[in-house]
């Protein structure tokens, strides 16, 4: 659980400048001690507090570049935030301007091209629905509250990847202010090593202010869960990791261990309970996603929620909390995975092991996931068949002691069929950058940092140093 020393404004820019900089914004400037500190620098995870010099939110672009051409001439960084999510690994940022861009919003599509322009203070949220009352979907992720911005540059892991790949190279234009106080729009044909650079390079490069998706014809998918008692989590996840090899692209699914708290807030069938579980998304029509689910279906689940929706009805499938909470995670990369992993995963997390994690899970990925794009970017596929991924709860010392332990035991029983890189959106701890891309990329990507910004102006929460 981590703290950080508050500066105040004076300490990092004189009192003249900071008016000046308030004139020349639309948005506002918040300062340590005023009322809305704690608000605009509050996280999605409420475990580690953040303790920026200022934090700024634009109203606009061009108050984007007033605040960078304002870090610059004062020897500040600059970190761009929406939501905060896997904000621990920014560390310290006393000389550092967060920059949240929740003011940025708006979503436009083009239908005839199948394009949605998203600001970048935009959730999925706000796009998601849209784009599925016109039959489109865009790759979003398991759960509307993440930013569009942020798991984009990330990578982005979502639904129907095993046929369409990571989200970031489905990413068509981005628009941003780099280092030099200019405001640019980036593409194949425009600054393209930037542009390829910040298709899975994180925010190293600049601050985002709007970008362009690929939305695809998908009007509607089969999708839903399957619910198990916790004590067939072996046999559950047995099946399912075997049902994984035969499954056709179009089938993305997460095998899972879900502890649910005794709260007010879940449904009386799950409060306080445990279950083996898998989510899945079979894009088809009905005849076909009930073929393909059909081997877990005969194992009984007590509760099937499967049905033909569109996409906006699987935006809380993966079933994530919507609001900021203390917690801790982290997950890893397989290669491959056999049956003894299966029993080593359910050893640290299944029945009788003591686990305090509420999820953990298995992701089946592969498929398009492995296979480069043409025109990818930085992040072009994954060398792996399975992610994992483990979440616990730090409402204390003891709780954050107890989850941070047992994801550390869940990485022991994986490590065997690690493949030695990680994903950075699943990765809330200071990790070397490297572990991230092959060795080409990464050499690939430190040259464009050296050459958009050399003076490192930019704070992402996984930096990328800049090749002298």
């Amino acid at each position: 659980m981590s703290q950080a020393v508050a500066y105040t404004a004076t300490q990092v820019a004189p009192v003249p400048a900071l008016r000046s900089l308030r004139r020349k914004l639309k948005g506002t400037v918040v300062e340590p001690g005023q009322e809305a500190w704690d608000a605009a620098t509050e996280g999605y995870n409420l475990a580690f507090v953040q303790e920026p010099a200022l934090v700024a939110l634009p109203a606009d672009a061009q108050d984007v570049v007033s605040i960078v051409q304002f870090a610059a001439e004062h020897g500040l960084q600059v970190a761009a935030q929406r939501t905060g999510h896997n904000a621990e690994p920014l560390g310290t940022m006393d000389d550092v301007i967060l920059i949240k861009t929740n003011g940025l919003k708006g979503v436009e599509i083009d239908v005839d091209r199948r394009v949605a322009r998203v600001g970048s203070g935009s959730k999925w949220a706000d796009v998601v629905p849209q784009a599925s009352e016109l039959g489109l979907a865009a790759l979003h992720g398991s759960t509307g509250d993440v930013s569009v911005a942020g798991y984009s540059l990330g990578g982005g892991v979502g639904w129907y990847g095993r046929k369409h790949g990571l989200s970031t190279n489905s990413v068509l234009a981005i628009e941003l202010v780099t280092a030099d106080g200019r405001l640019r729009r980036v593409d194949q044909d425009n600054d393209p090593d930037l542009f390829w650079a910040l298709r899975g390079g994180g925010g190293n490069f600049g601050v985002v202010t709007a970008l362009e998706v690929q939305l695809y014809p998908i009007p509607e998918v089969y999708a839903g869960m399957v619910f198990y008692p916790w004590e067939r989590a072996s046999e559950v996840l047995h099946a399912w990791f075997e049902w994984t090899h035969t499954v056709p692209e179009e089938v993305t699914s997460v095998g899972r261990i879900l502890q649910f708290p005794p709260i007010e807030e879940l449904p009386e069938m799950f409060r306080g309970r445990q279950f083996v579980a898998v989510d899945a998304v079979v894009l088809g029509d009905e005849a076909f996603g009930e073929e393909q689910l059909r081997t877990l279906k005969e194992l009984g689940p007590e509760i099937d929620t499967f049905a033909m929706v569109p996409p906006a009805g699987i935006a809380e499938l993966h079933m994530d909390p919507p609001d900021p909470l203390p917690y801790v995670m982290d997950g890893m990369m397989l290669g491959e995975l056999d049956g003894e992993g299966i029993d080593r995963f359910l050893e640290v997390a299944g029945p009788g092991s003591g686990s305090p994690l509420v999820i953990a899970e298995i992701r089946h990925v592969g498929g398009a996931f492995a296979r480069p794009q043409a025109h990818h970017g930085a992040l072009a596929s994954f060398d792996a068949a399975y992610l994992t991924l483990g979440v616990g709860m730090a409402f204390d010392e003891p709780s954050y002691e107890a989850s941070h332990g047992q994801l550390e035991q869940l990485a022991e029983a994986f490590a065997p069929y690690a493949n030695g890189r990680e994903y950075l959106n699943f990765i809330e701890r200071p990790t070397d950058p490297a572990r991230f891309y092959t060795p080409a990329a990464y050499r690939r990507l430190r040259k464009v940092k050296g050459r958009y910004d050399p003076q490192n102006l930019f704070r992402a929460n996984h930096p990328i140093p800049p090749a002298s």
